[in-house]
């Protein structure tokens, strides 16, 4: 009796595990779900390259679709050089904390789903780069992913998606408040990075370099295309 008891339970639970697995997902409204497909490439940023190491300008963006806009306290944080022979931003001249960003004149873009951002970067002493990013109705946030790798040129990518952002007063290029515990990247303005760590100044002591930087996300037509005077960055031609 007890053996027949045991083959019983065993057929009913396979049974039951067969009609489990042949239940297949469905999403609201019906169809079974699907995984967001890659996003494609939004813009890549190369700099032009410099006779040494100067002041950044918009003269040295090699995408003639992007606006540059620069951030932090001093007339000339950010500059561009060609030391290692990689043309990049680099960061050592910031008085304090510091942020460049890029935004398409035409289009913003959709950060949902699988939208990342691929760079190229090397830093100094503690400095660490973080993604930025301006929404449509102005707010600046800034992310919780980082990137620093002292030994030399890292590239690396990462999906917005997993990213914790903090609101930010971009005019001091600081956070402010708590992690936001949800973020609509579906119609974002600008992008880049930031390094919160004053420069050092030249030699070693601390800085960040970003090489090149290549976001991914599907384009949102402007109603109007961007004009200069509306980044609100202290930028020069």
């Amino acid at each position: 009796m007890q053996r027949r008891t045991r083959v019983l339970n065993i057929v009913l639970l396979c049974t039951a595990a067969t009609a489990f697995g042949q239940q297949a997902p469905e999403r609201k409204g019906g169809g079974r779900g699907q995984a967001p497909q890659p996003a494609p490439l939004f813009f890549k940023e190369l700099w032009k390259d410099s006779s040494g190491n100067v002041p950044m300008t918009q003269a040295f963006v090699t995408n003639p679709d992007l606006q540059l806009n620069l951030y932090g306290t001093g007339k000339e944080d950010f500059h561009v050089t060609n030391e290692g022979n990689v043309p990049h931003i680099w960061t050592g001249l910031c008085e304090s904390s510091c942020a460049l960003t890029l935004s398409n004149k035409d289009s913003f873009v959709d950060l949902t789903g699988k939208a990342k951002i691929r760079w190229y970067t090397k830093t100094s002493g503690f400095h660490e780069i973080r993604p930025v990013v301006k929404l449509a109705d102005g707010t600046f946030l800034i992310g919780d992913h980082v990137d620093a790798d002292t030994f030399d040129y890292h590239e690396s990518e990462f999906y917005l998606s997993e990213v914790h952002w903090l609101k930010a007063d971009i005019a001091k290029v600081q956070t402010k408040g708590n992690l936001l515990d949800k973020v609509d990247l579906s119609k974002v303005d600008a992008v880049g990075f930031a390094d919160l760590t004053p420069g050092s100044g030249h030699g070693s002591g601390g800085y960040s370099d970003v090489g090149w930087i290549e976001v991914y996300g599907k384009p949102v037509k402007r109603d109007a295309p961007l004009s200069a005077s509306a980044s609100g960055a202290h930028t020069t031609p």
